[in-house]
Formats: structure tokens, sequence, C-alpha cells
């Protein structure tokens, strides 16, 4: 008797996500089934280094204290968010951001964040800013969220209202990101010309030229240009009716006309019909 007859084997298959318990009848057999394992297995591994190198690559991108939304207008309000994730096994329990000291906003509005509990930092200014005819001596220099926790894994989001936003093409943030054992990560380096991102950047809002919304008036050359944009696809005024409305009298029309025919059609059969019958 040779080593493959009359020898039954049992052992766990993987399925998927479970395994199921199989019985090979010869030890030939249990080779080929090990060796669909094996190859299952290179694949796993294989897919599993993969899987690490994207999550490595994308894991510190995605881990930066950021401002959003990345841009606003020069000279409007805005809502700025700044958003900490944590990417240390113990939780975020403070978020320090410091304003720009060359760039000062004359207005900051805190929104509370559930949980968390806020300080507003001010300093005065050396020369006031005018704000709409008025004269600005004391703005806001740091806004420190403390009191709630980022556990590892989460993020959280921390909300301003600021204005009027300067003539300038960005503004850089200063942020201090504090963790439960202690330790400080300073998001405070400027990204350099070249465009290669530090290993803590600072989170930077890239201000753009203020918009001209619809019906702006623009003078130029001492005349008066108004511009208006209008849509086309639909558009109707409030005393006439649009292209759309006009195309469906349309179609109910026709529909109207076909199904009179078809009735009258069905009519004169149905008289035809009845005079037979009764001749």
């Amino acid at each position: 008797m040779g080593l493959s007859d009359g020898i039954k084997v049992r052992r766990v298959e993987p399925l998927g996500l479970v395994g199921r318990l199989k019985t090979y009848q010869s030890v030939s057999e249990l080779g080929s089934g090990f060796m669909q394992v094996r190859r299952f297995g290179a694949a796993a591994i294989v897919a599993g280094i993969v899987g690490m190198g994207v999550g490595l690559a994308g894991g510190p991108v995605a881990a930066h204290v950021t401002v959003n939304p990345r841009e606003a207008e020069q000279g409007g309000f805005a809502k700025l968010t700044f958003r900490a994730p944590t990417e240390r096994a113990v939780p975020t329990t403070k978020i320090e951001v410091k304003f720009p000291e060359t760039q000062p906003l004359a207005f900051v509005n805190v929104q509370p964040v559930t949980g968390w509990t806020y300080a507003v930092k001010k300093r005065t200014l050396a020369e006031p800013i005018d704000v709409f005819g008025e004269k600005v001596s004391e703005v806001v220099d740091t806004v420190t969220w403390s009191g709630g926790k980022i556990l590892a894994g989460e993020f959280q989001e921390f909300s301003v209202s600021v204005g009027p936003l300067p003539t300038a093409a960005s503004m850089t943030f200063l942020a201090n990101q504090t963790y439960e054992d202690g330790e400080i990560v300073r998001w405070i380096e400027p990204t350099p010309s070249d465009g290669e991102e530090p290993e803590h950047p600072a989170p930077v809002l890239t201000l753009t030229p203020a918009s001209q919304g619809e019906g702006a008036t623009t003078t130029t050359a001492g005349s008066t240009t108004t511009s208006t944009t209008a849509s086309t696809s639909g558009a109707k005024s409030e005393d006439g009716a649009s292209q759309d409305d006009v195309d469906s009298a349309k179609t109910m029309s026709i529909v109207a006309l076909v199904a009179g025919i078809t009735g009258l059609v069905l009519g004169g059969g149905a008289i035809a019909v009845s005079r037979r019958r009764t001749s």
C-alpha cells in the first residue's frame, strides 16, 4: 500500500473570510490543495503590501492640520474650518491656531464645538486699520480649543467666521496640535517655492481676486456697463411662457387630436356593426 492509498486527511481550507472543513481522499489531492492555498496566500500578501504602500503614501497628507476651503475671495468674508485629524495612538486634546500678524482681521467669530471650550487671545495693533469707515485697533491673535478629545483614527473641525480678507495672494496660519501624553506637533513650516511639501506644513488659505456677481456694474473709460447673466435653457419672463411650456402644449394638442380621431374611427365601426346586426 502506498502513502497515497487509503489515507484521508482533514484540514480547514480558506474560503473568503471564513473557512470550510474539507476531506481529502489522498496525499496527492492534499498536495494540490496546498498549492492552491499557497497561491492564494501569495496573492493576499502582495495585495497587503500594495495596500500598505497606498496607506503610507496617503496617510501623512491626510493627517495634516488644514484650513478649508482652500480658497476665498479677497476683501470678502468667509467661514474657515480648521480640520485636525489624530495620527497618534493617543487622543488630541488641544488645537491652537494663530492668525497672521501682518494680515490682521477686523472680525473673527468662533463657532462653538460640542464638548470643547475655546479661548480667544487678542492683540493691539501698532497702527489701527480702517474697516467700513471705523478704526479698529484690537484684533484676534490666537484661538485655542481644548477640553475635548479627538481619538485615534478620527478628526474634528473647528470653524471661525472672518473678514474682511486682505488683498493678498494667500494667508498662512500657524497651528499647534497637543496630544494627551503632552506631545505637541507644530504645523508651522512654510511650503517652499518649488512646491515640495515639508513634514509639518502650515495651513495656507489662497486668496483670489473678487469676482463680479450677477447684475454687477463696471465703469470703463467713463462708460457704465451692466453685466447680467441669465440661463437660456427653459428661460421665461414673468409674463411670457417658456419654450418648454410651448412644446408641452403642442404635445398635448397632438395627443388630444390623435385620441379624437381614434374615437371617431371606433365609433364609426361600432355603428356599422350595429346596423349589420339589425338588418
